[in-house]
C-alpha cells in the first residue's frame, strides 16, 4: 500500500479521497440552493422528465436521500460522488490518450482546482451527472482509438445516453464522435463495422423514456430547453462575457495550457517530440463548445454551462505540460496557480457554510442561503395567526425551501407556472380556506393577485437573512375566494410582468 500511495497513480486516488472528504463536509453544511431544494421535490414523485430537465438528477437525489437521509449531504451525495470519479477518470483519459502517469496526476488534480468544479463539486444539478458521463464516453471511445474490444462501443453509447438523460445539452457529444471519426481515415472505417451503430442504437434507447414521458406531457421539456436556441437579439458581447467568465472559472493557470493544448495535434513538432492523440477530447467538445459561442451571440451562457468540456479542457492542459515542461519558473507558477484554485475553492466552501455569521453578512455573497429556516417558522407563525389553511409562492425557489425546511404545517403550492408540478400525479384536495400567498415583495403586486382572488390583504413584511447584515424583503398577503382553479391550472391570467419579476433574481 506503501509503495503503491507513492507512485501518481496512489497519490491521484489519495488526492481525490481528500478533496472528496472535504467536499462531503462542505455539503452537509451548506444550505442548500433554491434549485437543489427544486430537484429534491422532483426526488419525491420520480418520473422520466420533469418541467426544467431530464430525470437523472431526480434519481441521484433520491438515491443519496435513501443513503443519507433527508437532508443537505442525502441531497448531494451523489453528485460529489460523481465529481470523485469524474476526477479519477480524467486521470484515466489523460492516460489513455498517452499521457504519463504524472501527467494523468495533473489532469485530476487541475480539474478539481477549476473554481467550477472546486466550489461546485458539491451541488445537486444536472451537470454533475452530465461530466461524469461525458468524460466516461471519452474514456471508451479511447479505448476503441487504441483497438480494444467492440464493447466499448457500447460503454461509450451507454455514457452518451445517460449522459443526456441528464442534461440535453449532451447530445452535442453525438456530432463530437462523428466529427472525431470523419477526420481521420483509420477511424472513418469504424463507421463501416457495426459497433458505433449498436453504440448509437443504446445511447437512443437509454434516452427514449424521457422522450416518452415528453410525449405525454405535450413535450414540455423539449419546448423549454429548445426554446432557448431560436436567436433574439444580435448581441455579441455576450461572447466577450463567455470567453471571460470561462477564463477565470477554468482557473487562469488551467486555461494557459488548456489553451496550448488545444493547439498540439495539429501544430508541427520537433522530430523528438512527442504528439499527444488530443483528437478525441477536442473534437468531441467543439460543437458543444461552438453552439455555447453562437448562443453567447444573442443571450448570456450560464457560468455552468460548459462543465462536460473541463474534464477534456484539464486533460489538454495537462499533456501540454508533458510535451512543454518549462524551466524552475514555470513550474513554480503551475504550483502557485493549482494551490490558488484548490485554497479558494476551499475557502468559498467554508464561507459557504456561515450562513450565521453577522460579520460575514455584512458584505454578503451568500444571502440567497441565509435564513430560509427562520423565514419559514415566521411564516408558519403568520398563517396561524391569519387562519390560512394553505401558502402559496410566486417563485419555484421559495416554494421549494420552504418544502426542505419541513417548518409549515400546511399545503403550499406555487400559484404560477404549475406545469413545473406535472410531475406530482398524485390526487389533491382542493384548497381549503383563506390562503397566505408570500415571496419576495418585488415580485408581489396586489393587482396581480386581485386577477386570481376576490380579497387580497397585505398582512405582513418578513426579512430574510441575518441580523446586522443584508436582507431579502418578502411580503405576505391574505387571499381568499380564488377565480380561478389555482392547484390545477395556477393564474392563467397573472401578467407577464410578474413572471419577469420572478425570472429577474431569487
Amino acid at each position: 500500500m506503501i509503495a503503491f500511495l507513492r507512485r501518481p497513480e496512489g497519490r491521484t486516488a489519495l488526492f481525490v479521497l481528500a478533496v472528496t472528504l472535504v467536499r462531503l463536509i462542505a455539503a452537509r453544511w451548506i444550505h442548500l440552493t433554491e434549485d437543489e431544494a427544486y430537484y429534491r421535490l422532483w426526488a419525491q414523485h420520480l418520473a422520466f422528465g420533469y418541467y426544467d430537465h431530464p430525470p437523472m438528477v431526480a434519481w441521484w437525489i433520491r438515491g443519496g436521500m435513501a443513503l443519507a437521509g433527508d437532508n443537505p449531504l442525502g441531497v448531494r451525495l451523489f453528485p460529489v460522488l460523481a465529481t470523485a470519479l469524474a476526477s479519477l477518470l480524467a486521470a484515466d483519459l489523460a492516460r489513455a490518450l498517452g499521457g504519463t502517469p504524472r501527467t494523468a496526476m495533473r489532469a485530476a488534480i487541475w480539474y478539481n482546482a477549476t473554481l467550477t468544479i472546486g466550489m461546485g463539486g458539491i451541488l445537486a444539478v444536472p451537470d454533475a451527472a452530465a461530466a461524469l458521463f461525458w468524460i466516461a464516453c471519452l474514456c471508451a471511445l479511447a479505448r476503441v482509438a487504441k483497438g480494444g474490444s467492440p464493447l466499448w462501443w457500447l460503454a461509450a453509447g451507454a455514457a452518451a445516453g445517460l449522459a443526456v438523460e441528464s442534461k440535453y445539452s449532451a447530445m452535442f457529444i453525438a456530432p463530437g464522435v462523428v466529427l472525431w471519426l470523419a477526420t481521420d481515415r483509420e477511424r472513418r472505417r469504424l463507421l463501416l463495422t457495426p459497433a458505433p451503430w449498436a453504440a448509437a442504437v443504446l445511447a437512443v434507447a437509454l434516452f427514449l423514456p424521457n422522450l416518452v414521458w415528453n410525449a405525454q406531457h405535450d413535450w414540455i421539456t423539449i419546448a423549454k430547453q429548445f426554446g432557448r436556441v431560436a436567436p433574439r437579439k444580435f448581441a455579441p458581447a455576450h461572447v466577450l462575457e463567455l470567453l471571460a467568465a470561462q477564463f477565470v472559472l477554468l482557473n487562469p493557470l488551467v486555461a494557459v495550457y488548456a489553451i496550448r493544448g488545444l493547439r498540439l495535434p495539429w501544430r508541427a513538432a520537433s522530430p523528438d517530440e512527442a504528439r499527444p492523440s488530443l483528437a478525441l477530447p477536442i473534437l468531441a467538445g467543439a460543437p458543444f463548445a461552438g453552439y455555447l459561442v453562437l448562443h453567447a451571440l444573442h443571450a448570456t451562457v450560464q457560468a455552468h454551462w460548459p462543465v462536460p468540456l473541463f474534464s477534456g479542457l484539464a486533460v489538454c492542459a495537462a499533456m501540454a505540460v508533458e510535451v512543454r515542461p518549462g524551466g524552475a519558473i514555470a513550474r513554480r507558477w503551475r504550483i502557485i496557480g493549482t494551490t490558488a484554485g484548490l485554497v479558494l475553492s476551499a475557502g468559498l466552501l467554508v464561507y459557504m457554510t456561515q450562513t450565521h455569521s453577522r460579520t460575514l453578512a455584512k458584505v454578503d455573497l451568500i444571502l440567497a442561503l441565509r435564513g430560509w429556516r427562520e423565514l419559514s417558522e415566521e411564516v408558519e407563525a403568520l398563517r396561524q395567526t391569519q387562519g390560512a389553511g394553505w401558502v402559496g409562492t410566486v417563485g419555484y425557489g421559495t416554494l421549494s425551501q420552504f418544502e426542505a425546511e419541513h417548518r409549515i404545517k400546511a399545503p403550499t403550492i406555487q400559484i404560477i407556472e404549475r406545469d413545473r408540478y406535472r410531475f406530482d400525479q398524485a390526487p389533491h384536495p382542493p384548497l381549503q380556506g383563506p390562503g397566505l400567498v408570500v415571496d419576495l415583495a418585488r415580485r408581489m403586486d396586489p393587482d396581480d393577485l386581485k386577477r386570481c382572488f376576490a380579497t387580497v390583504t397585505l398582512v405582513g413584511e418578513l426579512d430574510r437573512g441575518v441580523h446586522g447584515g443584508r436582507h431579502a424583503h418578502y411580503a405576505a398577503y391574505r387571499v381568499e375566494g380564488p377565480k380561478v382553479d389555482v392547484l390545477t391550472a395556477g393564474c392563467p391570467d397573472t401578467p407577464e410582468r410578474i413572471l419577469n419579476r420572478f425570472r429577474s433574481g431569487s
